[in-house]
């Protein structure tokens, strides 16, 4: 295994061998790869203790930097936890009502579909619940706390309850705010020296739908090799070099799953945590380390990570479109680790 290190501009680089793995297994994994892309793209980073191993492209330019979709509501999960080490909460456990009550103001016939909308209930959702997808919010029988439901819609509520501490949105003018855009920027990127594109965009709903107050969901967009800069950050539980980006203490709360899913849901759900996908139970890899996570983005935009191997695998994207849930790619994912020494 190589000594740990962090990138500055550019990342260091190792060979196979110097960073625990096989040269011609790893190779086989790309291998893999080609053999099965066809016409589509992949993008595939390896890093092990802070150094780049692979950096494979097929269909894709490395320079381009690519719509990561869901994989930013890790990063919001990030935020989270520095509000709270901010004192912009007392924890994430307080009640969103209590600091941006507009999220309650969607009315019959305003929600995303018939039959949604806030719910009296609603207003006892909490910041944790948001993060987990735990919240029931808009669905009629879903207490706080109680069901696991995979969901956009809380996830901007939580990104606009979040970006309204720090006074970067508001509900009447949702266009004119920079929202969590501007916390990502400088709260996670910059300090990690990854060069991130952002933007806010709407959804296609029904036009009475509130927009501004559960949809305007944040799309970052970036490079494989700026991907595994999160990744590595991740890695070490938000340090970075000899700085604490994101508090150690949420990030390992964050990526085990989450205590209201345990509590209250099937097993088959137990591979979620506060905005990422978690293995603590064993759910997502069965034989792969238990402190294994990831983050997951529609199209295939995973960033795993294993903090006992110093292990971080990019795919951005993964060209076979395998659903979050299922793992970042498990057959793919099998072949890295069979290359390890």
């Amino acid at each position: 295994m190589t000594d740990t290190t962090f990138p500055c501009e550019t990342w260091d680089t190792a060979t196979p061998e110097e960073a625990g793995f096989a040269s011609d297994r790893l190779a086989a994994v790309k291998t893999w790869l080609d053999q099965r892309v066809e016409d589509r793209r992949y993008r595939f980073a390896l890093v092990r203790g802070g150094k780049l191993v692979a950096d494979w492209c097929h269909n894709a330019e490395p320079g381009d930097r690519l719509e990561i979709a869901s994989t930013w509501k890790s990063m919001l999960s990030n935020v989270l936890g520095i509000a709270v080490a901010e004192g912009k909460l007392p924890s994430v456990d307080a009640e969103v009502y209590d600091y941006w009550p507009d999220f309650m103001d969607v009315p019959e016939g305003t929600g995303p579909k018939e039959g949604r909308y806030a719910f009296p209930k609603d207003r006892l959702i909490t910041f944790r619940h948001l993060t987990s997808n735990t919240s029931g919010y808009m669905k009629p029988g879903e207490q706080p706390g109680t069901v696991y439901h995979y969901q956009s819609w809380g996830k901007n509520v939580l990104s606009h309850a979040i970006a309204h501490l720090y006074g970067y949105y508001d509900a009447a003018d949702p266009q004119g705010a920079v929202g969590c855009m501007k916390l990502f920027r400088e709260k996670l990127a910059d300090p990690i020296g990854a060069a991130w594109d952002y933007r806010s965009a709407t959804m296609a709903l029904p036009p009475q739908a509130r927009q501004n107050i559960y949809g305007y969901g944040t799309r970052i967009f970036t490079t494989a090799l700026d991907l595994a800069r999160v990744g590595w950050l991740w890695c070490n539980y938000g340090r970075w070099g000899d700085q604490q980006i994101v508090p150690e203490a949420w990030l390992r709360e964050s990526t085990q799953v989450a205590p209201h899913i345990k509590e209250h849901c099937p097993e088959k759900d137990w591979r979620y945590g506060h905005g990422f996908w978690s293995n603590s139970q064993g759910k997502l890899w069965p034989d792969l380390p238990r402190d294994g996570f990831h983050s997951w983005g529609a199209g295939g935009h995973y960033v795993a990570v294993f903090p006992s191997l110093e292990l971080v695998i990019v795919q951005n994207p993964d060209p076979f479109g395998v659903r979050g849930g299922e793992g970042a790619n498990p057959e793919l994912m099998d072949l890295v680790f069979a290359a390890m020494r």
